[in-house]
């Protein structure tokens, strides 16, 4: 399953991409914001199945990014989920309005995040 996760904290898109890595079956390449991400999504080759999302980045925030991810040609039902250390009841409630498959906390655990995952994506 390729997936594309995108998160501005470069410690944590680092453990991220380390942690899904452990599953095999994935293959996971990552972005520092909304625009890198638009861009990789536009850019052909690579296409991603699933898309992981840090609800807060500067300029273009985790939602917002979806909803862009959705305008592009062949993209509009892609599935995501946010990645997140709001965890409120009332904050993911806003959030799920937006339409991601779940929502994920930070801090997440590496050796169980690619599972934790899984079980919001099956048949990814």
């Amino acid at each position: 399953m390729k997936v594309l996760y995108v998160d501005d904290d470069d410690f944590i898109r680092e453990v991220a991409e380390m942690a899904l890595g452990l599953d095999a079956a994935m293959d996971v390449k990552v972005a520092e914001d909304g625009p890198s991400a638009l861009r990789l999504l536009s850019g052909g080759d690579w296409r991603p199945a699933l898309l992981l999302l840090d609800v807060m980045m500067p300029g273009m925030d985790g939602p917002e990014l979806l909803q862009e991810a959705r305008k592009l040609d062949g993209y509009g039902d892609i599935p995501a989920i946010f990645v997140t250390a709001r965890a409120q009841p009332h904050e993911h409630t806003r959030l799920l309005e937006a339409g991601p498959l779940g929502i994920l906390t930070k801090p997440f655990d590496p050796l169980t995040f690619a599972a934790q995952v899984r079980e919001l994506a099956p048949g990814l």
